[in-house]
């Protein structure tokens, strides 16, 4: 089949050739992870990491991950050693809190990821959060879970 940009918006830019479409996507996933790998980190023994929660004290106070550590992003790097590595994560997709702290910490030395979808995706999938109440979880949004990858 054909690649016509002329039947498709999708191709009106053709795709990259597969070499430079994998490199791209190698670092993307150099540079990013999910909620659930998150959550399935901080489940076992040694995650490996520690997560920075980059929003205020007052989103803070709310409600965030169990295990994460409050460095809002004028705060970074704090007191986190530049051996271990640190995944961000802020409100959401549709705040970029996470991608600051995360470029505030690679400038500062740090390997870094981002969390996609931050607090708002790990509430959306039905983890636990926690307060100064305790841990607290919702249902999962059926339209987040089961994603299965």
């Amino acid at each position: 089949m054909a690649l016509s940009a002329a039947a498709s918006p999708v191709l009106a830019v053709r795709p990259a050739p597969p070499a430079e479409a994998a490199a791209f996507f190698a670092t993307r996933l150099a540079c990013l992870t999910d909620v659930a790998d998150v959550h399935t980190a901080l489940a076992g023994p040694a995650p490996g990491f520690v997560l920075v929660d980059t929003r205020s004290r007052a989103a803070w106070d709310q409600g965030h991950v169990p295990g994460a550590v409050h460095l809002p992003h004028a705060a970074l790097p704090g007191d986190l050693d530049p051996a271990v590595p640190v995944v961000t994560y802020c409100w959401g997709p549709g705040c970029d809190g996470a991608t600051r702290g995360a470029l505030t910490l690679a400038r500062a030395g740090f390997r870094v990821k981002e969390m996609l979808g931050g607090i708002e995706y790990w509430i959306r999938e039905g983890l636990p959060v926690e307060t100064a109440d305790g841990t607290r979880r919702t249902d999962p949004d059926p339209l987040t879970t089961p994603c299965g990858c």
